[in-house]
């Protein structure tokens, strides 16, 4: 459960704004949103060498 203290006469938005980044933190809605869609895990390992590789080639881009 995400406890967000509230000071005296500390403005609601404010509050808001710090629960939505801890929310944010603990990663619930990153993932709901992997369990809502389930990829075989060799997709996932083809997804994660395909990333690699672009990477690499912006990092030589780069150099």
């Amino acid at each position: 459960m995400i406890v967000v203290p509230v000071k005296e006469g500390e403005n609601i938005e404010k509050a808001l704004k710090k629960f939505k980044r801890k929310f944010e933190k603990t990663g619930v809605i990153k993932e709901l949103r992997n369990r809502q869609a389930f990829e075989k895990p060799s997709v996932v390992n083809r997804k994660k060498v395909m990333r690699a590789i672009y990477i690499q080639k912006l990092q030589q881009t780069e150099e």
